[in-house]
């Protein structure tokens, strides 16, 4: 995504518009609150950093799902970068977090998604309540290949004032003043260009240093193929040198330097968090100058694949525990030792695994996975048991890694509750049954019978898709589901009893592909339910079913390009509009044949394009279930017709822009549903409700809830006025309830 920089403001608004008063938003008490339909976690986790000032602090990043400070009171993740929005969505992937190793309050973020869009440090004294942002010329990646190396940026000790932050492509850079402005450091022997993953950490030897003063002894840890993988200088980066003696052929991951004057270094002969077959974990005595191999013996005699995580013991001199990469069979592993790396003891084959935070974690085996992309390791500085680490889905921890050095297991336990990183991709609420059923990257998705819970049984299985793009429900008879998805076990799914079981398409086989993302050939079919559940219309074509997808028929009658929609109140009856030519066309058979008629008030022109369910000719159509042929079209603004289309009249004021809209239960006291939507009222871009067919609009939520820019999908519930639900890529969902109800 790319979007200018915004800064965060604190003030609350709300936006009170009238069709033709053209008034401005208003300071107000926030109109909602906000939480996740819990999942927990699901995509990876690139960091984990302990305070080292306080018990039970401690911040994480994710790859493209912001970054997160750990609350000891309620023992959960709290999200420190939903104050990024559409306007600055690159900032939402964290590339590496510093923490003032002087001052407690005091939190650092390197923000950068992709390497086009904009980057920034941004700077808190007040533990990421609040930030202040300091664009930046260098690029950054957070998902991108590398970015599980780290930590790139970092304060310095002796004079916190002064940072580095090692980057990509355009060499090592400083900042003096806190992170307020940055220069480039010109005597820094790599000064950045086409390369892997760039300057993968940097690290202060301050054993020497004179206390309140700038740190003289830096070292910087390499990425990208050369002479060495380490960099020194002695005299507080004025002058640098490469430290001899590196492994051959082998990036620095990640490195830190015992009180004994050891630095430690993992290695990997690839950046990651894939295609890493080769590695080793180095030890570097700094006043000897002396380099020892001292990687764990490889079971078997392996050895491809790479380390990744490492995290030391600040109380016990060369205790410290290293993770492996892309050690895909027998799996990845960590190790520990506490001897400075002569022996070792690896974790898995003693450990056990509670994923009771989130039962997804199962994947549909006896036990969880050990887990894979080891790339974040972390060892708690005021608790020598506690270890965490992170993986590509989740986040483990233990209190019981001392347990290795009396040759007893070790229990682990999910550590990521409050953590939500999923891409969402669909989402439908019925009007009985479970509140929500999503579809998700990477993990499928979810049947949410309690939102606060992550379902105990886990994501969409029998069967499974990696990808779940579409989710539909029978309106008047909700017990009937379908999904859709890509990857996996088929494409195309169905559930007679409001998700609990699923069964395949009964023609043993995947429903005709195309018609929604990643529709053509292999894609996922977009297939929606007549009201009753009796007929199944998959969007390429339109085709329809009438046995559970054995059998395929065409939909008579239609335009091309045409994206029917069902009615919600009558159980037999689906639409599609052309407004390009100023027509109707209706099925009062279940979709086998169409009539049109004309059609009248609607813009051909205009947001929506096609685009989407109920799209075609013009603009997206919605069926409201508030009666039969009470039909809403997305065109711009918000046409209204309340007899089966045959009229359309504009409801919304001028000035108004809807990217997503969606229909929920009425306020007290209206027969009408409650219109929520995601767009632009009077400049003011966000979140709003409508109570009266868009007469009037309020915001809902605030520039410090915009979740990390705008939602890939938006549903209302039916059954809880007011409640809004958004899928975001890589905030996972989060659903909004008026204050106070």
């Amino acid at each position: 995504m790319k979007f200018r920089l915004m800064l965060p403001l604190c003030l609350t608004l709300m936006a009170l518009i009238a069709p033709h008063a053209g008034a401005q938003p208003a300071p107000a008490k926030p109109e909602y609150v906000w939480k996740n339909a819990k999942i927990v976690a699901g995509g990876f986790i690139t960091g984990i950093i302990f305070s080292p000032l306080e018990k039970d602090l401690a911040y994480v990043r994710t790859d493209m799902g912001g970054a997160y400070r750990f609350d000891a009171a309620t023992k959960k993740w709290i999200p420190i970068t939903d104050w990024v929005g559409p306007r600055n969505g690159n900032f939402n992937g964290p590339e590496s977090i510093a923490l003032d190793p002087t001052d407690v309050n005091k939190v650092y973020l390197a923000l950068g998604t992709y390497g086009g869009g904009p980057a920034c440090i941004a700077r808190s004294s007040d533990r990421g309540k609040t930030f202040q942002i300091a664009n930046v010329s260098f690029k950054m990646g957070s998902n991108e290949d590398g970015r599980g190396v780290g930590e790139r940026l970092a304060v310095d000790p002796g004079s916190p004032n002064i940072l580095y932050f090692g980057s990509r492509h355009e060499g090592l850079w400083t900042s003096v003043d806190s992170a307020a402005t940055w220069k480039k450091v010109a005597s820094f022997p790599l000064p950045g260009g086409a390369g892997k993953a760039g300057l993968s950490f940097v690290l202060f030897d301050t054993r020497k240093a004179p206390a309140k003063e700038p740190t003289a002894s830096i070292y910087v840890g390499c990425a990208d193929p050369g002479d060495s993988a380490l960099y020194h200088s002695a005299d507080g980066g004025k002058t640098w040198k490469a430290v001899a003696g590196t492994p051959k052929g082998l990036l620095a991951q990640r490195g830190a330097i015992d009180a004994d004057g050891t630095l430690y270094v993992t290695f990997g002969n690839n950046i990651g968090p894939n295609g890493v077959t080769g590695g080793a974990v180095a030890k570097y005595e700094i006043d000897q100058e002396k380099w020892t191999d001292i990687s764990p013996p490889q079971q078997g005699g392996r050895t491809t694949f790479g380390y990744g995580g490492l995290a030391l013991d600040p109380h016990h001199v060369g205790t410290l525990v290293v993770s492996t990469i892309d050690r895909w069979n027998p799996g990845d592993e960590v190790y520990r030792t506490t001897d400075g790396g002569k022996t070792w003891k690896g974790v898995s084959q003693q450990a056990t695994r509670d994923p009771a935070v989130s039962p997804y974690l199962m994947w549909g085996a006896r036990v969880p996975r050990f887990g894979w992309w080891l790339a974040a390791l972390a060892l708690d500085p005021f608790d020598s048991t506690h270890v965490m680490y992170g993986t590509g889905a989740t986040i483990w921890g233990t209190h019981e890694i001392t347990n290795l050095d009396i040759n007893k297991p070790t229990k682990w336990v999910c550590e990521a509750d409050g953590i939500e990183e999923t891409a969402v991709l669909a989402m439908v609420s019925p009007p009985d049954g479970p509140h929500l059923v999503s579809g998700v990257g990477d993990i499928g998705g979810f049947v949410h019978l309690d939102l606060d819970v992550s379902p105990a049984a886990g994501f969409f299985t029998n069967p499974t898709f990696t990808n779940t793009n579409h989710v539909d429900v029978a309106y008047k008879k909700p017990s009937v589901i379908v999904r859709t998805g890509t990857g996996g076990q088929g494409n195309a799914a169905y559930s007679d009893d409001t998700g609990k079981t699923w069964h395949a398409f009964s023609g043993g086989g995947a429903a005709p592909a195309g018609g929604g993302r990643g529709g053509g050939g292999g894609g996922a079919p977009d297939i929606i339910l007549s009201a009753d559940g009796t007929t199944f219309m998959n969007m390429a074509g339109p085709t329809i079913s009438k046995d559970r997808g054995a059998t395929w028929t065409a939909c008579q009658g239609l335009f091309a390009g045409a994206r029917p929609v069902a009615d919600k109140a009558a159980a037999s009856t689906f639409y599609a509009l052309d407004a390009a030519n100023g027509k109707i066309y209706a099925s009062n058979d279940n979709g086998a044949t169409f009539t049109s008629k004309p059609s009248t008030g609607v813009s051909a022109n205009g947001g929506g394009g096609g685009r989407g369910r109920g799209g075609g000719g013009g603009g997206r159509l919605v069926s409201s279930p508030d009666a039969p042929g009470d039909l809403w079209v997305q065109s711009g603004g918000l046409y209204h017709s309340t007899d089966a289309g045959a009229t359309f009249k504009l409801t919304t004021p001028n000035g108004l822009t809807i990217n997503q809209f969606a229909l929920g239960k009425g306020a007290p006291g209206r027969t009408n549903s409650a219109i929520l939507m995601y767009g632009t009222v009077a400049n003011i871009q966000g979140l709003f409700r409508s109570d009266d067919n868009g007469a009037t609009w309020v915001r809902i939520n605030d520039d410090q809830h915009q979740f990390g820019g705008m939602p890939t999908v938006l549903t209302a519930d039916p059954r809880v006025y007011g409640r809004v639900y958004i899928g975001m890529n890589g905030r996972g969902v989060v659903y909004g309830d008026p204050a106070g109800k």
